[in-house]
């Protein structure tokens, strides 16, 4: 299978590292030209096979024809690069699913799958639960509460760093409090989970999050609390984060893995898929 990464970040390299265990893998990396040097200089030093190699412009990873293209690199990338790859006709799977969050975007992907007659996967990443959510919303009336917590070092960068001294916590302290469209637009790395949620159930302005920062925490934890007429359920899971990025969980990263060999096996896909070949 040939596979497309956009970024060779913490998650790319990841996935790198567990899909080339597999020799049949052909794996082309689009990353920006400032970024070349460290990129080859990394998978030299991981000892990546002979079949990952890099690439400065969508038009050379366009002319590798991908099967499938990862987004793994911000949610930049994805009205850069995932809009002209769908219109063209490569599937996408986006890691990135908070810029949904932005409903121009949204609509200009979805008609890009049409156009391309391809596919844009939004995988679930560090939660489950999705297609029961997905199920019940279908009945309409549905509720849906959200509560992340993560140690204080994921939330830097962020702006909470703006009204905390995020390394004097001592106590779980409230860093945020609103809908999921401000959750996702103001933590664009933080929140790709309430994303998942928002689209798998009541939409963006429907889904409503609480993000804390917890010096005791070692990992990300999700929680979250779903109320229908037909249903109701709670789902609570602690996440070990990844190594070099307190944001990003494990579980995310074997989540992607999962939906790449489950699209190479030509299995149904899990997460969200729209569009269709």
């Amino acid at each position: 299978m040939r596979l497309g990464l956009i970024g060779y970040g913490t998650i790319a390299r990841q996935l790198v590292g567990l899909l080339t265990v597999d020799p049949t893998w052909q794996i082309t990396v689009l990353v920006r030209p400032q970024a070349l040097d460290a990129a080859r200089a990394h998978a030299r030093e991981t000892g990546a096979p002979a079949a990952l190699h890099f690439v400065t412009s969508r038009a050379a990873l366009q002319s590798e024809n991908p099967d499938l293209v990862v987004e793994c690199a911000g949610q930049s990338a994805v009205a850069k690069h995932v809009e002209p790859l769908l219109s063209g006709g490569t599937d996408c799977l986006i890691v990135s699913v908070g810029a949904l969050a932005d409903v121009d975007l949204h609509h200009r992907l979805t008609l890009a799958t049409r156009c391309g007659r391809s596919r844009m996967i939004l995988p679930g990443g560090a939660i489950g639960g999705l297609d029961l959510l997905a199920a019940l919303s279908g009945a309409g009336d549905v509720k849906v509460t959200y509560r992340g917590t993560k140690p204080p070092a994921a939330w830097k960068g962020t702006p909470a760093e703006t009204r905390l001294t995020l390394d004097d916590l001592t106590q779980p302290t409230t860093i945020f409090t609103g809908t999921a469209r401000e959750a996702a637009t103001l933590f664009p790395k933080n929140a790709n989970v309430v994303a998942a949620l928002a689209l798998a159930g009541p939409g963006f302005d429907n889904v409503m999050v609480t993000l804390v920062a917890d010096p005791s925490a070692v990992g990300n934890r999700h929680s979250y609390e779903v109320r229908s007429p037909i249903c109701t359920f709670n789902a609570d899971i602690e996440n070990t984060a990844s190594d070099g990025n307190a944001r990003t969980s494990m579980a995310t990263v074997f989540s992607l893995v999962h939906e790449i060999r489950s699209y190479r096996a030509g299995h149904p896909v899990r997460g969200r898929d729209i569009g269709s070949t």
